[in-house]
């Protein structure tokens, strides 16, 4: 494909070009952490035996002790995240009561996104290998994210990548990449399609590159071809109950298979 308008890949940001585990991990000791500041200063405020308590005043579970968190390893809470345990599975095997799972997660929404935090993504292993793949087969290389187009703008250009990336489409929600909602991303991804088709470009035989099934469903609505990275945070064998186009184990070989599979259609 060297001449004539482009074809378009699109893909995912978190999970295939960005690896946001050790984020994600410090947003849930963090989370644990503030819970457990919280419930201690609640506990000191709570009144001596015998004296009364103020009408509807909420009191926290074990109002004697203090919380017994146990948090997970690194291995571990990936691995659950992976599989796609619950949430509040995931706080229970914590030692946080089921009481303060809400005020748990509340901590998590506020901190995932927060600049402290942020500073934990890293580049994906061959994830700029990949890109430059992209760019030497003449391919157009379009973003679909629900993170905030800033933020990934920003990552791009710490990383020098920028220029191995043709579009970003993203959301202003900060808290949609948390949530991962399927429906959210089908419409960002048809927003894509279509504004890509209306520049010129191709789009028919695409792909879609990603991680999770809100990137293997949209790709599957819409019409594309898909490709699962079982790099990201969800596992392989989650990935494959989800039957993509194919599953590999990183941007750079899905890369390949992409740019062979378009190559060859285009012959």
């Amino acid at each position: 494909m060297i001449s004539g308008p482009k074809q378009v890949v699109f893909c995912d940001f978190d999970g295939p070009i960005v690896d946001v585990s050790e984020r994600y991990y410090q947003t849930y000791l963090k989370g644990l952490l503030a819970v457990e500041q919280a419930f201690g200063e609640q506990r000191d405020r709570l009144p001596l035996p015998g004296r009364a308590t103020l009408p509807g005043r909420a009191t926290l579970p074990g109002r004697a002790t203090l919380l017994a968190l146990r948090p997970l390893s690194k291995t571990q809470f990936w691995q659950m995240k992976r599989s796609r345990v619950p949430d509040i599975e995931i706080a229970m095997r914590s030692g946080l009561p089921t009481e303060l799972f809400q005020p748990f997660m509340q901590q998590v929404e506020r901190l995932v996104n927060h600049p402290s935090l942020l500073r934990w993504d890293r580049l994906q292993p061959n994830a700029r290998a990949a890109l430059k793949r992209f760019r030497a087969g003449n391919f157009r290389l379009v973003v679909v994210t629900l993170r905030h187009p800033r933020q990934v703008q920003d990552f791009l250009s710490a990383q020098g990548l920028e220029h191995l990336v043709d579009d970003v489409y993203g959301v202003l929600d900060i808290h949609a990449a948390l949530a991962n909602r399927v429906e959210l991303k089908c419409k960002l991804l048809a927003k894509a399609i279509a504004q890509q088709q209306a520049q010129g470009f191709i789009t028919q035989n695409s792909w879609m590159v990603g991680d999770t099934e809100a990137d293997v469903i949209a790709g599957q609505t819409l019409g594309l071809s898909t490709a699962a990275l079982s790099c990201g945070v969800r596992s392989t064998a989650y990935l494959k109950q989800l039957e993509p186009s194919v599953v590999h184990n990183c941007l750079m070989t899905a890369a390949q298979n992409v740019i062979d599979a378009l190559t060859l259609k285009a012959a």
